[in-house]
């Protein structure tokens, strides 16, 4: 006699005490022996293609391609194998492990175990899948190969060549803002080319976006101002008008550090301070400020006189008053009598004094 809670195996006939797994009426109906033998644990490709750049080393990944921080392309292989095997949903505290093994250059065999618990039974499986490396150029690098930008940034400034610190230091914003860019996953982003011009450099980008934030910045750190010109280069494959933007950037004439002699101005030589909206600095003769008006901004009508790092010690004689000292040529080591400016100090030694056309002119301390 049959106990009632006893069906059958359609498959062999053998009786099941209790119904089982599976995803289906009739998997669930089938006794352990019958299900295990149809049974999959993983479900693998016969192969997977990984499209890596040569370039970059950049990964191709649905319509798009991804940086990926990896020491080899084992790395790569295993994420990609990762993600390519399926394991049965019945499976229970599945666990698996990998071991790659480098065939050539261009093909890793992945070989992979898998155990997971079925049924109360502890199922093991082991499969092998090829990873085939294939190379190619992504679209990034294939831009910059070919030389592409989509913006200029020139570099100059007022009557006067950029210094080589202002131009190493747009060079360096630059790469700067690029790297920023990259790090959000911008692969738009690259710096096409930095050459010397007749007056400056040149610095060619990838995208409008990065010649407008260089430029800000350029002007932030700098002074100056900028000015943009559109040239229509192409059209895109929709018909939309394509721009390259040429953003011409100018510092100011002066910097900071220049003393300079402001005409039609009678209170003396000016130490400038700062060329951020307009020009501010200090009087060499009594050390007071100095702001130039809203109309001559940063640039002034003035002559430079010489800058601080051309300033020689000179000894100090005696301060005569408080509104003179007496101090020797640094070139003559004669005595002078020369304005005192209220930052020097009284019980000073020495004091840094530019000698000009103007004259004589104790700066402050550096």
């Amino acid at each position: 006699m049959t106990d009632a809670g006893t069906s059958f195996c359609p498959r062999c006939g053998d009786p099941v005490e209790d119904e089982g797994e599976g995803a289906t009426r009739r998997e669930q109906s089938l006794c352990d022996a019958c299900y295990f033998s149809d049974f999959d644990l993983v479900d693998a490709p016969d192969r997977i293609e990984v499209m890596v750049c040569a370039r970059c080393g950049a990964v191709h990944r649905g319509n798009r391609w991804v940086d990926v921080d990896a020491r080899d392309y084992t790395d790569v292989a295993v994420e990609e194998t990762s993600e390519a095997l399926g394991v049965h949903v019945e499976a229970e505290d599945v666990d698996w492990e990998v071991r790659p093994e480098q065939v050539d250059q261009n093909t890793i065999r992945m070989h992979c175990l898998f155990t997971g618990v079925v049924r109360d039974t502890v199922q093991t499986e082991e499969v092998t899948v090829p990873v085939k490396v294939s190379r190619q150029t992504c679209k990034r690098c294939g831009r910059i190969a070919g030389d592409s930008y989509a913006s200029v940034v020139q570099v100059r400034a007022n009557d006067r060549d950029p210094t080589s610190e202002e131009t190493e230091r747009a060079t360096e914003l630059a790469h700067e803002i690029v790297a920023d860019m990259e790090a959000t996953g911008d692969r738009n982003a690259f710096v096409t080319e930095i050459s010397d011009a007749e007056s400056g450099i040149d610095i060619k980008l990838s995208t409008n976006k990065i010649g407008l934030k260089l430029a800000r910045k350029l002007v932030e750190e700098f002074g100056g101002g900028f000015e943009d010109h559109e040239t229509l280069v192409t059209e895109d494959e929709d018909g939309n008008e394509v721009y390259r933007v040429t953003y011409a950037v100018r510092f100011p004439e002066f910097q900071q550090g220049d003393v300079v002699d402001i005409a039609d101005d009678d209170g003396g030589p000016v130490l400038v301070r700062s060329v951020h909206g307009n020009l501010k600095g200090v009087r060499v003769t009594t050390g007071e400020p100095y702001e130039a008006s809203y109309e001559d901004g940063d640039s002034p009508d003035a002559r430079k006189l010489g800058t601080v790092e051309d300033a020689s010690e000179a000894t100090v004689v005696t301060v005569e008053d408080e509104n003179s000292i007496q101090i020797l040529d640094p070139e003559t080591y004669e005595s002078e009598t020369v304005p005192r400016p209220d930052y020097v100090d009284p019980d000073a030694a020495t004091v840094p004094a530019l000698k000009s056309r103007a004259g004589l002119h104790v700066l402050p301390d550096a």
